[in-house]
């Protein structure tokens, strides 16, 4: 429980609003200039897990923040903090609540030593750096205003869903201040007020929209998601018996066992009936969706503009009609409460209802295609499937995914380690879930060795390596020494580590097996590296590297 005295030190202050905030864990890296901050972590109900590297670090954060709605990550000046900003720039484009914290030189030995270690070119160099990356920074410099700032920073997050950074100098942080008055954080999208005669003739354009539609379609996109506000749009589907998909970024968006449910859309890189049912529809309401380049199939999206409902905290529009003063959630509330007679029953197939996939013969060699065939019989609620962009994630497109909280990935900022430090934060943020990492061997071998976080906290993620020998996403864009890698044994990483299970596969039956046997093994994480041909990938990989190749060689 929160201090109720009316001093209050700067530190203990900053952990009571991250637990006031949903977060139980802190993820980081010590280092001088923050360790006697995470001493105090440590005497706190907070956990600190720290990681092997600052990068880790922050997709462990991310990943939690995506599942918890708040994450933490710490790290020392310098150093540390500029390791995060390529963590945090994905936080900050794919929308996901972090509260970075950087430890910092104290004021006074900033005047007395303008060399200190870690200093880049002036001390606020750091600090502006995560101007560009986060929605609220704040250096706590002056101890009056030091607990002020923290609630202002913490209330952005939680408002945006996007990160914030906090600079916090080692004299200032155990300093006694005056408590401040309570604060109560909020969660809102866009404008503070809606401008109520907008918002009616929007309703009123929708109405119309739906009530001539004959094929509307709802893609679930991933503002919906990080503001909660799906579920509404799931009872509005049901009623009125529209079909929905969700885009690469926020597949899982809703059980994909939905009978309203039909796929994830990527454009042509997505399942052609799933493309077609969208693309054919004469009402497609984007509601929370990024129109970003890869949500979109790299350009292989054919929607006629004229039939887009687009809804997203920055843009409110009917074909090319923009609707301005207007809340997102406001127009959310109102639009599940349009009254309309449901439509044709019948007129879209659901994903649960498609053919399932080929899973090959057991004595057969394991393929790109029989690796995800095979793995998708093998999901159920307890398995939370966490995708490294290229193959790892496009080959898991049309993965069924059975629950809301059962699919992570950087769809859209796509970099590459991101998968295995993000179990970590996964693991931390919901022990029930089991994280299952689909990751490439060149993705492995930048953040694979966050692994050993894994041992020493008593994790048990089973990581799938695809090994193809190689960037992969790459060569299909265009070929080059470039793309080639050393050839690690991953299957032996349990002999450096002494720990874990590992097994190398080869063929379809003993991936089935393994993959099975990994479930049931639930002491230790298990490592199963799938041997596969060099240039074996998705369709969806392939039309992928197809659309890059002409872009980069025009």
């Amino acid at each position: 429980m929160p201090n109720k005295t009316q001093k209050v030190k700067i530190s203990d202050y900053l952990i009571e609003k991250i637990q006031a905030a949903s977060a139980d864990h802190v993820f980081g890296v010590p280092g001088d200039f923050i360790i006697s901050w995470m001493s105090q972590v440590e005497k706190s109900s907070l956990r600190l897990i720290t990681t092997s590297d600052e990068q880790g670090a922050g997709f462990a954060a991310d990943s939690y923040a995506r599942l918890r709605g708040f994450g933490v990550v710490a790290v020392t000046y310098g150093v540390g903090g500029l390791k995060l900003a390529n963590s945090t720039a994905q936080a900050y484009a794919e929308e996901s609540p972090v509260l970075v914290i950087s430890g910092a030189p104290g004021v006074r030995e900033r005047h007395l030593h303008p060399m200190l270690h870690h200093k880049v070119k002036a001390y606020d160099s750091q600090l502006r750096v995560f101007q560009e990356l986060t929605c609220a920074q704040a250096t706590l410099t002056d101890p009056n205003t030091a607990c002020s700032e923290i609630d202002r920073v913490i209330n952005a997050i939680i408002k945006t869903n996007r990160p914030g950074y906090i600079e916090l100098p080692r004299d200032i942080e155990g300093l006694e201040v005056d408590r401040p008055a309570p604060v109560k954080h909020t969660q809102n999208i866009g404008e503070t007020h809606t401008d109520e005669a907008a918002l009616e003739e929007l309703l009123s354009d929708t109405t119309k929209l739906l009530q001539r539609a004959k094929k509307p379609i709802i893609v679930l996109g991933i503002q919906l998601v990080r503001f909660g506000l799906v579920e509404p749009i799931i009872r509005m589907a049901e009623s009125l018996n529209i079909p929905m998909a969700t885009t690469t970024l926020s597949k899982s968006a809703i059980s994909e066992m939905h009978p309203n449910f039909i796929g994830v859309y990527a454009g042509r890189m997505s399942n052609q009936l799933v493309s077609d049912t969208v693309e054919n529809s004469d009402c497609v309401m984007m509601l929370g969706v990024l129109m970003s380049d890869m949500d979109m199939g790299i350009y292989t999206a054919h929607i006629d503009p004229k039939k887009i409902l687009h809804v997203t905290r920055e843009r409110l529009a009917i074909g090319r009609h923009l609707f301005e003063h207007i809340q997102t959630h406001d127009f959310i509330d109102q639009l599940t409460k349009i009254e309309l007679s449901p439509k044709e029953a019948g007129a879209f197939i659901p994903f649960s209802a498609m053919k399932k996939p080929f899973v090959g013969k057991d004595a057969d060699k394991i393929t790109n295609a029989t690796l995800f065939a095979r793995l998708g019989e093998c999901l159920d609620e307890s398995c939370a499937v966490i995708a490294d962009p290229g193959d790892a994630l496009f080959g898991g497109i049309d993965l069924p995914i059975k629950s809301s909280i059962n699919f992570i990935s950087s769809a859209f900022y796509a970099s590459l380690g991101f998968a295995v430090p993000a179990a970590i934060g996964a693991s931390f943020a919901d022990p029930s879930l089991r994280p299952i990492v689909l990751v490439g061997d060149g993705a492995f071998q930048m953040t694979g060795m966050e692994i050993s976080v894994a041992v020493r906290y008593g994790l048990n993620p089973i990581i799938i390596v695809l090994n193809n020998d190689g960037y992969l996403t790459e060569r299909l864009i265009l070929e080059g020494q470039y793309n080639d890698i050393t050839p690690w044994n991953y299957a032996g990483i349990t002999t450096m580590l002494n720990a874990g299970y590992s097994a190398k596969i080869t063929t379809n039956k003993q991936f089935t097996e393994e993959l099975l046997a990994a479930k049931n093994r639930t002491e230790c994480f298990t490592l199963l590296e799938v041997i596969l041909d060099r240039l074996d990938c998705s369709d969806a990989l392939k039309r992928l590297g197809e659309q890059l190749n002409k872009i980069v060689t025009n």
